[in-house]
């Protein structure tokens, strides 16, 4: 009898373990909270661009036309041939006009001879004074048509107004022009400085003259920064420019205003015609700065999740008052020291417990570069 209750001791106690260690293997094992990356905020001087599409034009774009009319004899110059003021371009037909000059010259020697006829006759009283003043009015107006016919003559040969580069040849040899004519023979360009012309509309003309310093417009012209071109083949061009005027008002039609800045084109890259993009820079000064991928939207909010000191994760409305590549600039909603979650937050809620990963703050700002140009 004592052994069958030593035996049943023996089984109840096995059976006890078994029991016990099924209890443990069944109850679940509490895993660690997801690692997500942390970062805290510094402040950080970072400088944006706005672009504008611009026109190119030299500073001086002078149309050359003839001052007389006429048949073009002979074109001296050449598409982008760079000229001096004064220097012959074109060359009209004056043949017909050399033989208008000789019958007026023909005319002024008649008229000189009556009045030399007259000059004695009324020293001795023999005619009137009348008479030899209208000789003389008759002399001064053919030596008028003598001298308008020799200033056509020179006007025959059409010169440059300014320095510069020829732009195109608009009529050739053969074709009549006069002063009338709607099209220009051709446009000389001085481009050793051009000028970029570009349009704000009203909303950013007025943020960008509230950007700068000054009591009156042109005060805050002066006082901004200088602008960058971006050529046509998405180049930075190699001199930097000066926004000079703007327009005294806003366009009724298109309801924006132009401005133009001034480059210098001492490599005479730049030519009339040519377009791009302005870059004005607005940069922020020691500013709280969050990456664009670790925000998100909500009822056109812009949230980000913040970690709190019991490593759970609180999302807070940030309000956003530019942008810099991949970088969102905090208005409000943040502070220096704040730890945002950098990455991941598609899986976040509000009051998620994580396990914090720190990153630094120098590796989320970084700008992205574009794969594609």
């Amino acid at each position: 009898m004592k052994r069958i209750s030593q035996f049943l001791i023996i089984v109840l106690s096995i059976t006890t373990i078994i029991s016990c260690k099924n209890q443990e293997q069944q109850q679940p094992t509490q895993s660690a909270p997801a690692t997500f990356s942390v970062a805290t905020l510094q402040e950080k001087t970072v400088t944006g661009y706005q672009e504008y599409p611009v026109r190119i034009e030299g500073i001086v774009n002078s149309d050359v036309r003839a001052k007389t009319s006429g048949y073009i004899q002979q074109v001296l110059v050449d598409e982008g041939e760079k000229v001096k003021k004064g220097q012959p371009l074109f060359k009209l037909e004056t043949q017909s006009l050399s033989q208008d000059a000789n019958a007026a010259k023909a005319s002024v020697n008649a008229a000189q001879v009556e009045v030399d006829k007259l000059i004695p006759l009324v020293e001795k009283n023999i005619i009137s004074k009348v008479q030899l003043e209208t000789a003389k009015a008759n002399l001064a107006q053919a030596k008028a048509n003598y001298n308008s016919i020799n200033a056509n003559i020179g006007y025959a040969t059409v010169k440059s107004p300014v320095d510069g580069y020829v732009g195109a040849i608009n009529l050739r040899e053969g074709s009549l022009v006069s002063p009338s004519d709607a099209t220009a023979l051709t446009t000389v360009s001085e481009i050793s400085q051009v000028y970029a012309f570009f349009s704000l509309n009203e909303a950013q003309y007025i943020n960008y003259l509230q950007k700068m310093e000054g009591k009156s417009k042109s005060e805050r012209i002066k006082n901004s920064p200088d602008v960058s071109l971006v050529l046509a083949n998405g180049e930075l061009y190699s001199e930097t420019g000066r926004i000079q005027t703007s327009t005294g008002q806003i366009n009724q039609n298109t309801g924006t205003i132009k401005i133009r800045a001034a480059f210098n084109n001492p490599n005479e890259i730049l030519t009339n015609g040519n377009s791009g993009k302005i870059r004005i820079p607005t940069t922020y000064q020691d500013a709280i700065v969050v990456p664009q991928s670790a925000t998100f939207e909500q009822q056109k909010d812009v949230l980000i999740y913040t970690l709190q000191s019991d490593n759970k994760v609180k999302s807070n409305i940030i309000t956003i008052k530019g942008t810099v590549d991949n970088l969102y600039v905090v208005e409000s909603g943040l502070q220096k020291g704040d730890k945002i979650i950098t990455s991941g937050i598609s899986k976040l809620r509000n009051g998620t417990e994580i396990t914090p990963k720190e990153v630094s703050f120098d590796s989320i700002t970084k700008p992205i570069t574009p794969l594609f140009k």
